[in-house]
């Protein structure tokens, strides 16, 4: 490659991305130096088990980029919006590029034809009023069905891009967009509120991939493997990096992985010439995989290969990754291949990291100081010790502080506070909204610590960003420990929802792991069924507001006509052992019926409403992750979200 990590380097050692280095200089460069050197693959495997590969060389793809940019140029302005609504493959990465070639905002979002997503694709088409529609020829009836009821003036033009020819290329203009232009929005979840889409600038993501290259110490020679939907920030960062430097990446669909997980396993070891490969997926990735991918035996595996297995978007849990590496140990899996990490859309993504060399650390503290915001280490068989998972050192250029919120003073390490952060990678705010805009991003450190303060090096004027996560530094890595929206607090104590599910799976195998939600409801929106139940100990007062816990879980396999009274009970008793509060409802509900974000996290707020509303307990089915066995409807469904509550 032409340049290597170290020439976005500056003397004192931070990233520094240049006024007109941006996604289009990026990739013309390696157009030009690495023509013939492939750049995305896409394993497709809808017409074979074993699946085909299909390729673009760097010359085959800057092509195809200027005849979409080219089209593009013909039918929009500058720094109007074009929404990608398609499926995951090669021509969805370029769709996304395209766009930016043209020099407007690319809008990364996914095909109508996915059942579960369209209050969500119709408020973010009504947030952002895209002046085109990306799409591919086979999903262009469904996009054209899905935006007919829009008023004929606001109805964006649709584009099949494999309908552009290559020849259009030779019309296109060269946008010349400065580093701090809007590359692209991310939109974020909606479980609570129309989706706001984060402006990411050229320079923030270029800022962000080079921090996660130095994170996980990737270099010219690292290959990429991906299933996450690449609307999905996560999923898009990855298909972003062979344009700053390094190998191909190879992708498939979220199908093709809840299917047949192995087939992301033997990916990953796929090739075997000394090059390292890496991934990113969410916690449940690892379960599903450990349980559902090995090889068949006899089948030969090498994943000595595997540098960086980043685990993030929903709080990382020990037995996934027990479970991930015990599995994987014996076909050469490294121990320090899983890497805990941390990071958010508003951040373009990537935050902090275990290092390249460490395995993921586990420490255990006790719950009780914990929910007081402090850190009192346990043995790790102690009643009250509960197991938290580091994610690691922040990025370099990046800053992260533990605030206390109230006061925007700093907090020492070992004090639990909420995370700001700050630096270039930090997106620029939310696209028309500028008063959540000025709350998020544009906050002021009022005091910093006077000795080993997180913020030194960054500016004392700096605008720091608030995450909305509680986080703490112990031996100077960073621990989240839960959602300052998704707290439970009841009779004045504080509770991770987080601690109080574990207690809850462990007390019974008829739930199923990693979909169990606890969250508080005032008493007085309990449902009737709660007050019939004796075990609750409530009785009804209209007047009684004091937020009560309510445990949601779906039933593991096998567990689907078990007597859920025994269940409960099992549940209400460790949790009360373990926490000091009662569980008013253990609702059992069928797999399927929790909601959850794109990247396979419980999303609280959405389910708390839905308890409210009586929709959990009628048995609705929600958005959410599926069984293996499911088909592509419930598939796509495990992604009704971006990636952060």
């Amino acid at each position: 490659m032409g340049q290597s990590f170290d020439d976005y380097v500056d003397e004192n050692g931070n990233i520094v991305v240049g006024d007109h280095q941006t996604l289009v200089s990026h990739v013309e460069r390696n157009v030009a130096e690495n023509a013939d050197a492939l750049a995305y693959r896409f394993m497709d495997y809808s017409q074979v088990s074993e699946g085909e590969a299909k390729e673009l060389t760097w010359q085959d793809f800057g092509l195809r980029l200027r005849a979409v940019a080219a089209r593009l140029q013909q039918v929009t302005e500058p720094g109007d919006r074009v929404a990608i609504l398609a499926p995951q493959g090669l021509d969805y990465v370029v769709s996304f590029f395209g766009a930016i070639y043209a020099g407007t905002i690319a809008v990364p979002l996914f095909d109508p034809d996915e059942p579960g997503h369209s209050d969500r694709l119709r408020a973010v088409l009504g947030d952002c009023s895209p002046k085109v529609i990306l799409t591919v020829t086979r999903s262009a009836k469904g996009v054209r069905d899905f935006v007919r009821p829009m008023p004929a003036a606001e109805r964006p033009r649709i584009l099949a891009v494999d309908a552009v020819p290559d020849t259009v290329a030779e019309s296109w203009t060269p946008p010349n967009p400065h580093a701090d232009d809007i590359a692209y929005l991310q939109y974020t979840s909606g479980s609570t509120r129309v989706p706001a889409g984060v402006e990411i600038t050229h320079r923030a993501v270029g800022v962000n991939a080079l921090q996660m290259v130095d994170g996980i110490k990737l270099d010219e020679n690292s290959r990429g493997v991906t299933w996450l939907p690449m609307f999905h920030d996560m999923g898009l960062l990855t298909v972003i990096l062979p344009a700053l430097g390094g190998n191909y990446i190879t992708i498939m669909s979220p199908l093709a992985f809840v299917q047949r997980p192995g087939r992301w396993i033997r990916e990953l070891a796929a090739v075997t010439d000394g090059a390292g490969t890496f991934a990113a997926a969410p916690n449940f990735a690892f379960e599903h995989a450990a349980s559902r991918g090995l090889p068949k035996a006899g089948e030969e595996l090498d994943l000595s290969n595997v540098i960086g297995l980043i685990n993030g978007s929903e709080p990382v849990t020990v037995s996934s990754m027990r479970k991930f590496n015990d599995a994987f140990a014996p076909y050469g899996l490294p121990a320090t291949a899983i890497k805990p990490s941390y990071g958010m859309a508003e951040a373009t993504l990537f935050v902090s990291s275990t290092r390249n060399t460490d395995a993921a650390k586990i420490t255990w503290v006790d719950r009780e100081a914990l929910n007081a915001g402090r850190i009192d280490f346990a043995e790790p068989d102690s009643p009250s010790a509960l197991p938290i998972v580091s994610c690691g050192y922040v990025a370099r250029s990046q800053w992260a502080a533990i605030v206390d919120a109230e006061s925007a003073v700093e907090l020492e390490e070992g004090r639990v506070g909420e995370i700001w952060l700050h630096g270039e990678n930090i997106g620029r705010g939310y696209w028309g909204r500028d008063l959540e805009t000025s709350e998020t991003f544009h906050n002021k450190l009022v005091q910093r610590l006077s000795s080993g303060s997180r913020a030194e090096g960054a500016p004392d004027d700096a605008n720091w960003m608030r995450t909305g996560d509680y986080g703490v530094y112990i031996d100077g890595e960073l621990y989240i420990t839960g959602r300052v929206k998704d707290l439970v607090i009841v009779d004045g104590r504080n509770h991770y929802p987080q601690d109080l599910e574990a207690s809850a799976l462990e007390a019974s195998t008829a739930l199923r792991p990693g979909f169990v939600a606890a969250f508080s409801v005032p008493a007085n929106e309990l449902p009737d069924e709660v007050y019939q139940y004796g075990a609750a100990g409530l009785s009804r007062d209209p007047q009684n507001a004091a937020e009560q816990l309510v445990i949601v879980a779906e039933r593991a396999p096998g567990a689907g006509k078990a007597d859920p009274v025994p269940i409960a009970d099992a549940v209400r008793a460790a949790i009360s052992q373990r926490h000091g509060v009662t569980a008013r409802d253990v609702l059992l509900v069928p797999a399927g019926s929790i909601p959850r974000t794109s990247s396979g996290k419980i999303a609280h707020r959405a389910c708390r409403a839905a308890y409210i509303t009586g929709t959990l307990r009628g048995g609705y089915t929600q958005n959410a992750f599926p069984d293996a066995a499911v088909q592509v409807a419930a598939v796509q469904n495990s992604f009704p979200d971006a990636v952060t509550e």
